[in-house]
């Protein structure tokens, strides 16, 4: 139990520790106030048999009381405000803090851990641990504290009932550890089944077009109501299990609750304690299994929290890329990478590559799938880290830059754009939020996406759905231009960013890239030949390896990959029905 809860506190910020345990002294004086009914009661009890009630001994009795109700409910009232104030404010601070460490991790992370995984943690664990946490810290270290300082005043009444009550209490404790082993067993598949529910759903969602297209509804269907019904099964199972546990502690509670009033009763019959004594000890016994059973109950609950800490430490835990280094402006944005190789999962994907890219240059990427095109792209913007070799930029490693100043030399647009749920003016702003409405007014023109945004139902306050779902290929990306535009970093990568583009909005989106990369360091991968040919360098990978490499010209002339694949897409694009 106090494992759980110091696991729990190291969880927290030092700010939240200190507000917990401001609560616990807090819990302490209001355990003091509820004690204070045991004199109370007995002097009640003493006036009545010793037929001695007067206004003095009404008073004492009253005063106590009044004392110990208001005392209790004054202090109860800010130990829970403290306690709820740190139990929420973790959970979203640690919200915030994994958000911020997923920053930082190498992509690999991605590939290897579940995006169910990730969003599972950051909002139901958080959630449940949020929940929880504030509820349940809050009842167990309140009942252990009452039961403590319960245990005390008895043994100040009489030390052979204090006694009993502290070996009823130890008896509790042996039992609350296997109530703990038990939840235990079934916590974890509780929270895996949760995880695994979640990934199976945001996957359901996204792929929904691809389901319905390929008529796999029912396949898909049946893995998610088995993920649900894993889920039901798993909660039902951890209710089951901690039921019988709990009962048994509430027995324990309840007997030793007994045991104090039959003792009592023993001394009274021979002579060794007083009836005010005795009736005093009876009562007694109903407040001690009283807040033993508020620690017992809540107890269960305490691994759950400690499952839901180790996850979200699980997450933090993972080793970040070394993003601690200094804040670099380059004297030029010169790239140069010398025998880099990178390898993932033990596959080599580059493989011994070395290359210059000039300033103000453009540079073409192309060559088969999987070839390793984009790992290129990602270990120049240092998504990865090179194994083998070394990335420079403008002379010095990348890996010197701090992440943040490295990140503001490049700008991307990606194949598949992913815009937010906001307004689309706040999307384009995604690349410098303090910019102004005019700036955005003009990113959008040069963009050329200013004159849809315009036709849209409340312009650039039109919010758009999550993913940027209700607006078409094309305007998704020339919003995404339109946000690079905003930032105007010095270099930009475009990953296939006009491979799915329709004749529609070809001459639109060939406009937006053109003043998006005008005095720029442009690195593009493409597979159109307009792309292409005018690059200052066309570089061939094949492999992991830069098989060949040159002007357009240049490379037509030579019999190899490139030549191929121009050819390929000439006859593609002359390609007629007969």
């Amino acid at each position: 139990m106090l494992k759980m809860v110091k696991k729990f506190f190291a969880f927290c910020s030092q700010k939240n520790r200190n507000k917990f345990y401001k609560s616990a002294a807090l819990g302490v004086i209001e355990a003091m106030f509820t004690a204070m009914r045991i004199p109370a009661a007995f002097f009640a009890i003493r006036a009545v048999l010793m037929n001695d009630i007067t206004t003095k001994s009404i008073l004492i009795v009253i005063g106590l009381m009044l004392i110990s109700t208001l005392g209790k409910m004054t202090v109860n009232r800010f130990s829970s405000m403290l306690q709820t104030e740190a139990g929420y404010d973790t959970c979203a601070l640690k919200r915030i803090e994994i958000g911020e460490h997923l920053r930082y991790l190498p992509m690999g992370y991605f590939n290897d851990t579940s995006l169910g995984h990730i969003t599972s943690v950051a909002t139901n664990t958080m959630e449940q641990v949020g929940d929880i946490a504030t509820r349940a810290i809050m009842m167990v270290l309140q009942g252990s504290i009452t039961t403590v300082v319960v245990i005390l005043f008895m043994l100040l009444f009489d030390y052979r009932i204090g006694l009993t009550a502290l070996a009823g209490l130890g008896i509790f404790l042996l039992v609350n550890q296997w109530t703990n082993r038990s939840v235990a067993k079934v916590a974890n598949e509780k929270l895996v089944a949760d995880r695994d529910m979640v990934g199976v759903i945001l996957e359901y969602i996204q792929g929904i077009s691809e389901i319905r297209n390929y008529n796999i509804v029912s396949k898909n269907q049946s893995r998610l109501n088995k993920a649900i019904d894993r889920k039901k099964k798993a909660d039902i199972t951890a209710e089951l299990a901690a039921i019988p546990a709990v009962g048994v502690q509430m027995l324990i509670s309840k007997l030793s609750g007994v045991a104090i009033a039959g003792v009592s009763l023993w001394f009274y019959f021979d002579g060794s304690m007083q009836l005010e004594y005795t009736i005093t000890m009876l009562l007694c016994s109903f407040m001690i299994f009283e807040s033993m059973d508020l620690a017992g109950v809540y107890t269960a609950l305490l691994k759950i929290i400690g499952k839901g800490v180790d996850l979200a430490n699980e997450i933090l835990k993972t080793e970040q890329m070394d993003i601690d280094g200094e804040r670099i402006v380059p004297k030029n944005r010169d790239i140069h990478l010398e025998h880099v190789s990178f390898a993932y999962e033990n596959r080599k994907i580059i493989d011994d590559v070395t290359l210059d890219i000039k300033e103000n240059t453009t540079t073409a990427i192309v060559g088969p799938s999987g070839g390793g095109k984009t790992t290129i792209t990602s270990l120049i913007a240092r998504f990865w880290d090179a194994q083998e070799g070394a990335v420079t930029l403008g002379g010095r490693n990348v890996k010197e830059y701090s992440f943040d100043s490295l990140m503001e030399q490049f700008s991307f647009v990606f194949q598949r754009v992913y815009l937010f749920e906001d307004t689309i003016a706040n999307n384009i702003r995604f690349g410098r939020p303090e910019a102004s409405m005019e700036e955005v007014i003009e990113a959008a023109k040069k963009a050329a996406c200013h004159d849809f945004i315009m036709e849209l139902p409340n312009g650039y306050d039109t919010v758009v759905g999550e993913g940027g779902a209700t607006l078409s290929g094309g305007e998704k990306q020339r919003i995404a231009i339109a946000r690079a535009i905003m930032k105007d970093a010095p270099i930009i990568i475009l990953d296939e960013a006009t491979a799915n583009i329709d004749p529609e909005n070809e001459k639109e989106l060939t406009q937006a890239i053109e003043n998006l990369t005008k005095q720029k360091t442009i690195i593009m991968i493409a597979h159109r030949l307009k792309t292409v040919r005018n690059a200052d360098q066309i570089l061939v990978v094949d492999k992991g390896r830069i098989v060949q490499q040159g002007r357009h010209k240049d490379l037509m002339k030579q019999e190899g990959i490139y030549k191929n694949f121009i050819i390929g897409r000439k006859q593609a694009v002359s390609w007629k029905l007969g």
